[in-house]
């Protein structure tokens, strides 16, 4: 093991320290992760793959990616222009408009279903209206989507922002100077610049999208067959006792957050290859 000469602590200090964050990964990461797809498997093959090719498991699976499909293209979307208007403009409200975009991490995803109960329930105004126009919101798939797209909203927008505060506006600029339209400028100058944190933020959207238990389960219905994602399918199977069929879809959460992680750490090598490559082509 390589030590920094600046770290004056003893080596079986540092030893101890790594032992110890070994140990609670092992305990609280690797242990649980290896149980879920042991107990997904302990029925065999056949019965895992019977579990994941059942109606109500095909359907929750099959919403869930309905539901990260819409939401991660909107949210990126929305969040690379919640970006540029809070790093490229001045305007009275900003630093109020910064702060409840940190909202949904702060609210609990509980409370956030509520809030579209509240709004688009049947015993609303609006949602009263809505249903009588034949659009049902809660206990459907939209109110799923709209609560989904409210969880994960600040996820693309936050790893923007540092990054276009730190790069400033100076070749935009340079490119509206030289003749650029704004669209030129936006796909020629300022997404190349920020496409690695877009992807981050793609990466961590879909994760959440994908895994959204507490809103989702609010507004869902749980209508076995029709709204249930596989969080919420899981709950259900586990509450039945039918072990197999919950252990086999948590492990395709599992899969998902295992390429998530590797996909996340894929785009960060790539990235400080680049910049490497940037830096030595400068020097």
């Amino acid at each position: 093991m390589k030590t920094n000469p600046n770290i004056t602590e003893p080596r079986s200090l540092q030893w101890l320290l790594i032992g110890v964050a070994l140990l609670f990964l092992l305990v609280m990461l690797v242990i649980p992760l290896a149980a879920v797809f042991f107990e997904a498997l302990k029925g065999g093959w056949e019965l895992y793959v019977a579990s994941l090719v059942d109606a109500e498991a095909q359907s929750a699976i099959r919403l869930t990616l309905i539901t990260a499909a819409i939401v991660v293209p909107v949210n990126a979307v929305l969040g690379i222009a919640m970006a540029w208007l809070l790093t490229r403009f001045d305007f009275r409200g900003k630093q109020m408009l910064t702060t409840l975009l940190d909202l949904p991490f702060s609210v609990s995803p509980v409370v956030a279903g509520l809030m579209f109960v509240l709004l688009f329930g049947a015993h609303t105004a609006l949602g009263g209206w809505l249903e009588s126009q034949g659009i049902q919101i809660i206990f459907a798939v939209p109110g799923i989507i709209l609560a989904t797209l409210f969880v994960t909203f600040p996820f693309v927008a936050r790893e923007l922002i540092p990054l276009m505060q730190s790069q400033g506006d100076s070749e935009e600029q340079a490119a509206l100077i030289l003749g650029a339209s704004g669209w030129q400028m936006f796909w020629r100058v300022t997404l190349p610049n920020i496409k690695w944190a877009l992807i981050y933020g793609i990466i961590l959207t879909n994760a959440r999208a994908m895994g959204e238990f507490g809103a989702v389960s609010v507004v869902s219905g749980h209508i076995r067959g029709e709204t249930n994602t596989i969080p919420l399918l899981v709950e259900i199977l586990y509450n039945e006792y039918q072990f197999v069929g919950a252990f086999a879809l948590s492990s395709i959460l599992a899969l998902l957050a295992i390429a998530t992680l590797v996909l996340q750490d894929i785009v960060t090598r790539i990235q400080a290859r680049k910049l490497a490559a940037a830096e030595r082509k400068d020097a």
